[in-house]
């Protein structure tokens, strides 16, 4: 989360952490970051958060999810742990852990169209992947096909993390959704 504060303060926007319902209702925009989806399913229930992130995300309020965020914001999961539930929003079907262990993570140069050039470079750490697409749009895929960032109106998500990599044009274009929504 910490990479996430500071690029998104980087780019001039006034960050805030969210651990509670009040402090949801007192931001312009959330971003989920990576980690374990079902430890953050867990605590977002935990800290009755849950309901809130649904009812702000279907109110149309701007969230970027990197990685387990990818897989929160999904409406279907393929293949989450017994009781798991994602908060949903993106018409996309996600797998978790896809591309396997740790020890498997890479990093990959990405064309991403709507950011123009140079490639994105993307850090994949046990990242998932979006295995069916529906209202959603595909932002970038690898070069085997799999999509690993998607948009569907305020919500963008990406399958892996650029804010490891020092990229910053994902947390702007996220930034543009926040200035468009307020």
């Amino acid at each position: 989360m910490r990479e996430h504060v500071e690029v998104l303060a980087h780019l001039g926007a006034r960050v805030s952490r969210v651990r509670r319902p009040e402090e949801l209702a007192a931001v312009d925009g959330l971003v989920i970051p990576g980690g374990e989806s079902s430890v953050i399913d867990k605590l977002a229930r935990a800290f009755d958060l849950r309901a809130p992130v649904v009812a702000a995300i279907r109110a149309g309020l701007p969230v970027y999810g990197t990685c387990a965020g990818l897989i929160l914001l999904a409406d279907r999961l393929r293949d989450g742990i017994a009781g798991q539930v994602t908060f949903g929003g993106l018409d996309i079907a996600v797998r978790r852990n896809a591309f396997g262990s740790q020890a498997e993570s890479f990093e990959a140069d990405l064309d991403v169209p709507v950011l123009g050039d140079p490639p994105v470079s993307a850090a994949f750490i046990r990242a998932p992947v979006v295995e069916e697409v529906g209202a959603a749009t595909p932002l970038a895929a690898l070069p085997d096909g799999r999509v690993v960032a998607v948009e569907q109106g305020p919500l963008l998500a990406t399958s892996f993390h650029p804010e490891v990599s020092g990229e910053t044009r994902f947390h702007a274009r996220f930034l543009r959704n926040v200035r468009a929504a307020a």
